[in-house]
């Protein structure tokens, strides 16, 4: 969420970053509140001060011998008008918080700007797409080895659902504790969160309110099904104050996330690439203000660095200003390769989000026992999704007999399978 005395005092700024996101907020309403709520502070705090300028009159009228009670009613009316005015300024300020909480975060000087993807700028890659002849994709192969079952899946849960079988349901085991090993081995702890949250949670990583429609909500409940452990691992410090020495904190998570998709309809409706359930381990970082744009890269290398032990050649883009999410003010999408769509597929994002996030869910920290608390910045990214990598190897690791290759880093986690049959 943005500061509000932010927003008043940089009103071009922002309708130029409104403008870059091709975001439809309007400033106006926002606007139309925050004067209405700091003309109704101006009243209460003007009627605050002739109450007790009355209220002393009291005293000093009843030490005269004066009759106070018609004093003591100009008292009591006061203070009905300001009880009035504070219930008007609460319902003034929710509905200026509501709207705040629409407004995405700044972008920053670093982000290409643009209304879509095709705006997105590549910065490096990593290896070489293997040579396939007539290469099938992932869920072909699945379905021929018989390691994966999206048929039955729909039959018991639905579309965009995957039963993994046998030696398929090993390499995404195997998969998840390799990334959970690797980060962790790199100063990040291991979480495992809940998969379940309330909608403070969901407002504080900036889900809600934008997004409730992409959303599974338990019916009759405050809860929420997570999107990703981006989610309950930010908000683990919500409403809190850590101490600055304790940053930065890097936490890594393995969770099953989920999501409704809405719009998605007709899009990758075959495979593991676009699922309502899937697997991923998320990345999730506190840190200084100063601190955030260097942990960003550190962090994407560090998802990088996964997908290099697994041998998948990859790309890495900075989003465009049209194509970054709400939350973010700068993110890196890894993409690795598909040889049966023959190009790059998302397979992580990276984000800073600077105090954006904190704001929303009043993380902050001091620099110093008895400083003024400020906002920490917060970061997260896949580290990365398991069952896009599961996708990748399928495809990459194919062989002419229809076999597939399991990448050498994954075989102690296979029982020493080296093939999958």
């Amino acid at each position: 969420m943005l500061d509000m005395k932010f927003i008043r005092d940089n009103r071009s700024t922002v309708e130029e970053m409104l403008s870059d996101r091709h975001s439809t907020v309007e400033l106006d309403p926002i606007f139309a509140l925050d004067g209405k709520r700091r003309t109704i502070l101006s009243e209460v705090e003007t009627l605050k001060a002739e109450r007790n300028a009355r209220s002393k009159e009291i005293g000093k009228l009843k030490a005269a011998g004066t009759d106070v009670e018609g004093v003591k009613a100009e008292v009591g009316a006061l203070g009905d008008k300001i009880s009035a005015l504070d219930g008007e300024l609460r319902e003034v300020e929710s509905g200026l918080r509501d709207l705040l909480l629409r407004v995405p975060n700044m972008v920053q000087p670093t982000v290409p700007r643009g209304v879509d993807d095709s705006f997105n700028v590549e910065v490096r890659r990593w290896g070489e797409p293997p040579t396939i002849d007539k290469p099938k994709s992932h869920f072909e192969i699945g379905e021929a080895l018989g390691i994966m079952d999206q048929q039955r899946a729909a039959k018991v849960s639905g579309s965009r659902f995957t039963f993994m079988l046998g030696l398929g349901a090993r390499l995404e085991r195997a998969v998840m504790n390799f990334y959970m090993d690797s980060h962790a081995s790199r100063g990040y702890k291991e979480v495992l969160p809940p998969y379940i949250v309330n909608s403070a949670s969901m407002t504080g990583t900036g889900q809600l309110p934008k997004f409730q429609e992409d959303m599974y909500r338990l019916e009759g409940l405050d809860a929420y099904l997570i999107p990703t452990a981006e989610v309950p691992a930010t908000n683990f410090y919500r409403d809190e104050i850590l101490d600055a020495k304790a940053l930065p904190i890097k936490f890594c998570c393995y969770s099953a996330c989920f999501r409704a998709e809405a719009g998605a309809a007709g899009k990758d409706s075959r495979g593991l690439i676009r699922q309502h359930q899937f697997n991923k381990v998320e990345l999730v970082k506190y840190t200084l203000p100063e601190q955030s744009n260097d942990e960003l890269e550190s962090m994407t290398a560090d998802a990088e660095h996964v997908l290099q032990q697994l041998g998948l050649p990859y790309r890495v883009v900075v989003l465009s200003s049209g194509d970054m999410g709400f939350s973010s003010s700068k993110t890196y999408d890894i993409e690795v390769w598909m040889p049966a769509q023959d190009k790059y597929r998302e397979i992580s994002s990276c984000s800073n989000c600077l105090d954006f996030q904190a704001r929303r869910a009043g993380i902050k920290f001091r620099r110093e026992p008895k400083a003024k608390p400020e906002f920490v910045h917060t970061l997260n990214g896949s580290g990365v999704a398991v069952g896009r990598t599961v996708a990748a190897i399928l495809e990459c690791y194919q062989q002419s007999d229809g076999s597939v290759k399991v990448p050498d880093v994954l075989i102690p986690y296979m029982n020493g399978v080296d093939v999958i049959r």
